[in-house]
């Protein structure tokens, strides 16, 4: 029952109240055949004419000995007697007034009455809406599923509408098989997995795969998230896991989808006292596990599920029987791209300039969400120039917004910080061209962008890459320090500017030393490792000594200040490029394409990667 519904119930049920007392109103007056004047009604009793009456304490009535007009039947309204005898000795003819308590009993019991009822209904609906009560409204729905049905018609996405990850279509495409025609895909005994689980960053299309599924097969498509089963009351989310299973085997075939199950399926504690067996979540996700253990796969019921944390989901939800299968939806790689640019670009017009290739190669580590978002960026950033078609320039000014943040170029600063700013972004420049196995470098601008970056230095990859060796970390860390080594050389001091450069560099330093089992000193040990699931909210634990961790810090202190040295050198070594491209910054504030070309060519370094021109824009 929905809310219009309800509200309609409650006017017909006062109206009918209203209605009956109306009635009986009207019953009682039509019962009085002939109303008298209670002067006329004394006449007939002194002339002999009443036959009997029947007194109350407002009216008199009885019936006539002949009839008077036809009737015989009568009511008369008393009169005070004092009040009458006075008037029947002036002649006056007199009658009493009938004052119905219809209205007072109206005022005095139905409205108090129907006014208490809507409150009540309202405060009800009010207190089961902030418990997360179902769509039908009302305390007793608190337990029922609030998950979004949508119908065979109702989800139209098939998986022509997915791009970028077909390992992960071809995964759940026998799912589709097996939703069609479940009886002759098990024909060899073969049984369909009771849970898929969708593993994979945020934004890479989990949960648009889960409706192109329900799309492609034509059945029902269940959709609800995980933190929608968890409410103040303990066992509303179990409940809510059952009524949920129960609608979905009433309309088998179907699929049921849980988004971020990571806010049901959270590991539970191991250790005693950590969290009680009465906790709501631990009930809910015991509910879930006896469910998975209890529906027949063959009814024709597929759980879908997505998580962007699967190391922290208890390790029962995940056993065979349960989630039989995981399927990860990755971050796109480069042919990815490009079949996921190409399906966002249908609903806008694009010059005849732009490459989707060369757009797919500048945006290495994106997901199909911020593909989208990139695409709807430089729609915006056409529209603001008034142009009739988006150009390979308004896909680059895009790219920038997203990865350094808004322009911002009412910031101003003072002279002596922008010349600090100029050398800092030059001495990043000038190292990555300089070492070999870094990325080329495609813009450098000391226009401050999003929140605290005074200049950035924008680099490409040419590929994507998945490995990087010791000497590539080595590399990364000295590019990352370029900016603090310039300062450090023109204007021999150290400034805040480098802070975050300096926050990134010891991580992968850390990273080398205590995962990688990169450092020299420490051996190929690893001491650091992901959080276990399994542990719940303890986290991670120490697994080295005071000793070792002296060591680490000794360790990871020497590739930093190695890093440092080694931008040093290089700058030192091209000191006249680093005065001569910080004065052309400050000139131009941002140097790209065949300028910058022109300035990193003459690099002297262990291997100088300069960006082409044409990437550059």
């Amino acid at each position: 029952m929905n809310k219009k519904t309800a509200g309609f119930n409650v006017a017909y049920i006062f109206l009918a109240a209203l209605g009956v007392l109306m009635v009986q109103d009207w019953w009682a007056r039509s019962q009085a055949v002939a109303t008298l004047p209670y002067s006329q009604f004394q006449q007939l009793v002194r002339e002999d004419k009443v036959a009997k009456v029947t007194v109350s304490q407002d009216q008199v009535a009885g019936e006539l000995k002949e009839p008077l007009n036809g009737k015989t039947r009568f009511v008369a309204i008393r009169v005070d007697s004092e009040m009458a005898k006075e008037l029947d000795q002036h002649g006056v003819t007199y009658a009493g007034r009938y004052d119905s308590d219809f209205v007072a009993m109206l005022l005095s019991w139905v409205v108090p009455i129907a006014l208490f009822f809507g409150v009540w209904l309202l405060l009800s609906r009010r207190m089961a809406k902030q418990l997360g009560a179902g769509p039908g409204g009302g305390l007793m729905s608190i337990g029922k599923s609030k998950a979004k049905v949508y119908v065979e018609t109702d989800t139209k996405t098939t998986f022509a509408d997915v791009a970028g990850v077909d390992e992960a279509k071809d995964e759940l495409k026998e799912i589709v098989t097996f939703l069609k025609d479940p009886k002759s895909y098990g024909r060899l005994g073969a049984r369909m997995p009771k849970g898929v689980l969708l593993v994979g960053p945020p934004g890479t299309g989990k949960t648009l795969l889960a409706k192109a599924v329900a799309g492609e097969a034509s059945v029902p498509f269940f959709s609800i998230s995980g933190s929608e089963f968890v409410e103040m009351f303990v066992g509303v989310g179990a409940a809510r896991v059952r009524d949920l299973f129960e609608q979905a085997r009433a309309k088998a075939p179907a699929i049921i989808f849980i988004d971020e199950l990571d806010a049901l399926g959270r590991a539970r504690a191991s250790m005693p006292g950590m969290s009680g067996g009465h906790d709501e979540k631990e009930q809910t996700l015991n509910q879930l596990l006896v469910e998975l253990d209890g529906f027949d796969p063959s009814a024709g019921i597929v759980l879908l599920a997505a998580t962007n944390r699967p190391e922290i989901l208890d390790p029962a939800l995940l056993r065979a029987g349960r989630f039989d299968r995981q399927v990860l939806v990755d971050r796109p790689d480069r042919v990815g791209r490009l079949a996921i640019l190409k399906v966002h670009t249908q609903r806008v017009v694009l010059d005849e300039g732009v490459k989707l290739e060369d757009v797919a190669a500048l945006t290495p580590g994106f997901t199909g969400a911020d593909l989208a978002n990139l695409v709807n960026e430089a729609a915006l950033v056409a529209t603001r120039r008034q142009a009739d078609k988006i150009s390979m320039e308004d896909f680059n000014v895009a790219v920038e917004r997203i990865v350094a943040g808004l322009e911002k170029k009412n910031r101003l600063l003072n002279p002596r910080e922008r010349e600090v700013v100029a050398h800092h972004e030059m001495g990043h420049a000038l190292v990555a061209a300089g070492l070999s196995g870094t990325d080329p470098v495609h813009k450098i601008s000391i226009i401050p962008r999003g929140i605290g970056a005074l200049g950035y230095t924008i680099q490409r990859p040419t590929e994507d890459r998945y490995l990087m060796t010791r000497e590539e970390l080595q590399s990364k860390m000295a590019v990352l320090l370029g900016g603090r080594a310039a300062e450090h050389l023109v204007f021999d001091h150290l400034s805040t500017g480098a802070s975050d450069d300096l926050s990134k560099a010891t991580e992968i330093a850390r990273s080398m030393v205590t995962r990688y089992g990169m450092g020299e000193a420490l051996g190929p040990v690893t001491y650091e490792t992901e959080p276990n699931g399994y542990l719940g909210e303890l986290g991670t634990r120490r697994l080295y000594s005071e000793a070792t961790a002296r060591e680490i810090d000794v360790a990871v202190r020497e590739l930093v200040e190695g890093a440092f040295q080694r931008a040093a050198a290089i700058l030192t070594d091209n000191r006249a490029l680093l005065d001569q491209g910080a004065s052309e910054l400050l000139a131009r504030e941002t140097l790209a394409g065949n300028e910058l070309q022109a300035l990193l060519g003459r690099v002297q370094g262990d291997g100088p990667r300069v960006a082409a021109a044409t990437a550059a824009g």
